[in-house]
């Protein structure tokens, strides 16, 4: 069901009764489209969750842009404008606790977000851990700098490809001394995990992500009441 968000945005929400627990999906630069919203639909039946995907990059102009348009907007998004409308998601699941679950662009957005303290897990899917260089506005924050104002940041995983140049060795170190779970896979690359039509698909070893991902939530789902 597509619905609309304080801000204007849309979202696209899957609801289940009784869930156990709320996930705020946030998609790659390629933002919502079918993929995803199979993927919540998944995740809502066979996980027993309310889920939610909410699109960093939230304007009606760019919904159906190319993908270098898209690429463009980033620089001029405003952080705390995306984090918003990704509260105002958590908050329409109406079940607790609400995890974040990012993918490269909404990877990095999952970062910036638990700053927010709004979530109670984060993941993020090879999300950007430094902000690319044409990526840099005068709204947007470094994902690092965000993470000092996580108290217990073992309340995120992150899960890296050792051959990802969005997520360089020297920055997933500094990730993981800052008390960051990392799941690292050797030899995969950027979007190895949420697209099986990538040529880059690693489905063994985006099965073994996945099963971290659910144990990492599980340690916080409750039952509604």
């Amino acid at each position: 069901m597509e619905i609309e968000l304080s801000s204007g945005a849309l979202a696209d929400l899957h609801a289940t009764i009784g869930a156990r627990r709320g996930v705020v999906l946030a998609p790659d630069l390629a933002g919502r489209r079918r993929l995803f919203d199979d993927l919540a639909s998944s995740l809502a039946v066979t996980q027993n969750w309310n889920v939610i995907v909410v699109d960093a990059i939230g304007s009606d102009d760019l919904q159906q842009a190319t993908i270098e348009d898209r690429d463009q907007a980033v620089s001029g998004l405003d952080d705390d404008e995306v984090v918003a409308d990704l509260v105002d998601a958590a908050n329409r699941l109406e079940v607790d606790p609400v995890a974040l679950i990012g993918f490269s662009l909404g990877g990095m957005y999952a970062y910036k977000a638990a700053a927010s303290l709004r979530f109670d897990r984060i993941v993020s899917f090879y999300g950007m851990i430094r902000l690319p260089s044409h990526w840099r506005g005068p709204n947007q924050r470094e994902p690092l700098d965000l993470l000092t104002h996580v108290e217990d940041r073992s309340s995120i995983l992150a899960v890296v490809g050792t051959d990802d140049q969005f997520t360089p060795v020297a920055d997933v170190d500094e990730l993981i001394s800052l008390g960051v779970k990392v799941a690292r896979y050797p030899g995969a690359r950027h979007d190895f995990v949420h697209d099986p039509d990538l040529p880059v698909h690693r489905p063994r070893d985006s099965a073994d992500a996945w099963s971290q991902v659910f144990e990492h939530l599980a340690r916080s789902d409750v039952v509604r009441t």
